[in-house]
Formats: C-alpha cells, structure tokens, sequence
C-alpha cells in the first residue's frame, strides 16, 4: 500500500506544472513543511533585501530614503502585488496594521454606513480574534449591538433575518479547513439587506479569490500565512469602490489624513482607500512584504487552486489507510474545503504534533483535538503528503508521542 501510494506521488511531482516554483523558496532540505497555514515559508533571497533596507538604505541613506529608497510608497506596491490574487483593484487594498486592527475597522465602517445595523453575525467557531474584536466594538460602542454566533453555516439566514446588519465570516476556517461559498453569502446577505466582511487569513495565497467578482463589502487578510510575508508581517484590508467616499474608520492616524505633512491639527480624511490607513508604515516587515509578493508575479491561481485540492485530498488518502484512528475533520468534497487536512485525534493531539515534528513533519494543533496541515501549493510535493502521513502512522503506531520529551505544552502550538 504504502509503495503504490508512493509511486503515485512521484507520477504526480513529475506532471506538477508549479514545481519549478519550489526553489523560490528556502526550505530545510529534509523537512517536510506543512505549517504554510500558520506561517509561510521564506522566500529564496528575502535576507539581502531586507540587508539592503537596513545596511543601504537606512543605515546609509538615513531618513532621506522615505523619498530615495521609496519607501512612502511601499504600501502601494504591496498592494498593487497583492490585487491578482485577491481578485480586487488595487485602489481597493490597504496594506496596514495587522488583521485584528483592519478587522476593527472595516466592522467599524460597516456599522457606519447605515446606523440602523446592529445585528453582527458571525460563527461560534470563527477565529477568535475576530469574536474578541466585534465583541470588544460592541462594549465600545455602548452596547447598542448584538452579536449573533451560529453553530453552523446553514443557520446564517435565519440569523439575518430581514432587518439587515453585518455578516462577518472567514473563508476558510481555521480549524475545520472549511471553505465557505463567498458569491452565494454574500448574495444572500444582500438580499436581506446586510454587508458582509470576509476574512482572507487562511485563503489569501492558497484558493482562488474574486472580491471584485462576489460583490463582497469588506474583506482583511494576513500577510504571514500563505503569502509568505514573514513572521507578524502587515496585514491588507479591502473596501469595495463603492462604500469607498462614504466608509469612515475611527483609528484616524496621520497617515489617513488628506496630507498629513501639513500638520494640521485638524483631521481630513484622504479620499479613497488612504483613509483606511493609521500611523507610519513599518519599512523592515512591509519590505519583506512587498518583497515577498514579487514570488507571485506569474503564478497562475487557477493552477494552485488544482494542485491544492490534488494535495490534500492525496494526503487524506493517505492517513485513512495508514492512520485508520483519526477522524477527518476537514470536508472530504475539494470545493468545500481549503488547502489545509484537519484531523481529530482521540488523546495526546498536542504530544503527537510535538513527536511529529521532531521526525521532520511540521504542522500544527489547534486545541482541543485538532492536528492542521496546511499545503502550500507553490513549494509543497506530493511526496511531502506521502511522507507526513507516513511520519503520523509511525508517531501513533511506535506510540512515539507518550515520551517525556512530547508532554507539556509550549507557549506557541
């Protein structure tokens, strides 16, 4: 069994039209990353531009290079990167804050559009931060709002209602892989008089995307998970063109103003996406960024998309005849699902990924149960998922995961 799956593998690596892809990338020679959920692997020579940032342009050129070295404009040129492959106008994107601070205030801009909204809908299992956000609005805001968590998808209509408010979802969750169908959410939303705020986090980089397309209001999305920008690299916003002159979002920082050299103590906002901006862009992380997204310039999302659900559904393969005890969390049908295989495990979840890892494997848990693996498809092979699968069974058949050295737990999972 395990040679024929093998074999598969290796037919596949020889027909994946993105493997010359893999070498834009540095990658530990005999480690098979599956984390590219969680962080993404560092792009082939991002050290010596980033070098170059500190030892020319800073150390050298001093505070003259927000204007010689471009770096007033490295927000723009992250965006204009990041459009293709979110399926947006660059005009459209903010390249700013992280996730959690763009999610505070596109919620913020939503409700402001209409103040006759105050149901905000969302998942119990959405990520956290997210729930901690809006719930932290609402205090904010005096409690004038609800917010309404479904147990599942399927309840989302019912938890609209007619009366309009804000429908805030993740793509992808993050602990099921589960893919939501954004065009018919957001469709539905509308029909009910809702926006929508869709978080990117675990698709940007991994599944094909079209706001423009979906009609989406608002969306955000981390630069650190399948876009490879660098650990707490920036985050990006999305405002549709047209709540763009009237969204207003309360972090009014310099950088948001219509000019913010002329000092004036009184705020203006910028016309267009700028207003969306807070304070000075941070050059060392949103040059990794920037640098970063250049990996995608010619890459074809249509073809990460197939080679995505080829992956993790030959991983799934895999652990169901190797690994017969865990139960596959994640949608078996590819267009339900992400580009990530979440398992549950029976005991020990957070031991067995430590073990795992330590035979080169490299996922991560989510608690309570939740083993993630998250393909990245531009340096991701398929042997990668014969291997890891492989590396499970071993950990769970040698009992590997009971040793002293797995138990306890780290400050990061």
């Amino acid at each position: 069994m395990l040679q024929a799956l093998r074999a598969q593998a290796e037919q596949l690596d020889l027909e994946d039209e993105l493997s010359p892809y893999r070498a834009r990338f540095q990658l530990p020679a005999e480690t098979v990353y599956l984390c590219g959920n969680s962080l993404g692997a560092a792009p082939a020579g991002i050290e010596q531009r980033i070098s170059r940032t500190v030892t020319q342009e800073w150390a050298s050129g001093l505070v003259g290079s927000w204007n010689s070295a471009g770096w007033i404009e490295l927000p723009r040129i992250a965006a204009r990167r990041l459009a293709p492959l979110i399926g947006a106008d660059a005009e459209c994107i903010a390249v700013t804050d992280s996730t959690s601070v763009n999610l505070f205030k596109v919620l913020s801009a939503a409700l402001g559009l209409d103040p006759r909204r105050r149901r905000i809908v969302s998942e119990r299992d959405n990520f956290p931060t997210d729930l901690y956000i809006a719930g932290g609005l609402i205090d904010l805001l005096g409690r004038r709002h609800e917010l309404i968590l479904v147990e599942d998808p399927e309840e989302i209509p019912a938890a609209l209602g007619d009366s309009g408010g804000i429908l805030m979802l993740s793509h992808v969750n993050y602990r099921t892989g589960r893919m939501l169908d954004m065009k018919g959410l957001t469709q539905l939303a509308h029909e009910r008089g809702a926006l929508v705020i869709w978080d990117l986090a675990h698709s940007a980089g991994a599944v094909e995307l079209d706001l423009a397309a979906c009609n989406a209001d608002f969306a955000v999305g981390c630069g650190y998970k399948y876009l490879n920008g660098g650990p707490g690299a920036p985050a990006f916003l999305y405002c549709a063109p047209h709540h763009l002159d009237r969204a207003r979002q309360p972090l009014s920082g310099w950088f948001s103003h219509r000019e913010p050299f002329a000092f004036d103590p009184d705020y203006t906002a910028a016309e267009g996406i700028r207003r969306f901006h807070t304070g000075t862009p941070p050059v060392l992380s949103l040059t990794a960024f920037a640098e970063a997204l250049e990996v995608w310039r010619d890459v074809d999302m249509a073809a990460i998309r197939r080679k995505s659900n080829a992956l993790t559904g030959l991983f799934i393969e895999a652990v169901e005849k190797l690994c017969p005890d865990l139960t596959l969390v994640t949608p078996r049908d590819p267009d339900m699902r992400g580009s990530q295989v979440c398992l549950s495990v029976p005991a020990g979840g957070l031991a067995i990924m430590r073990a795992l890892i330590a035979l080169g494997v490299v996922g991560d848990f989510r608690a309570p149960d939740i083993l993630r693996f998250g393909f990245a498809p531009l340096y991701n092979r398929f042997a990668d998922a014969i291997r890891a699968a492989e590396m499970l069974a071993r950990v769970l058949d040698e009992k590997i995961w009971e040793r002293e050295e797995f138990q306890g737990k780290p400050a990061v999972t």
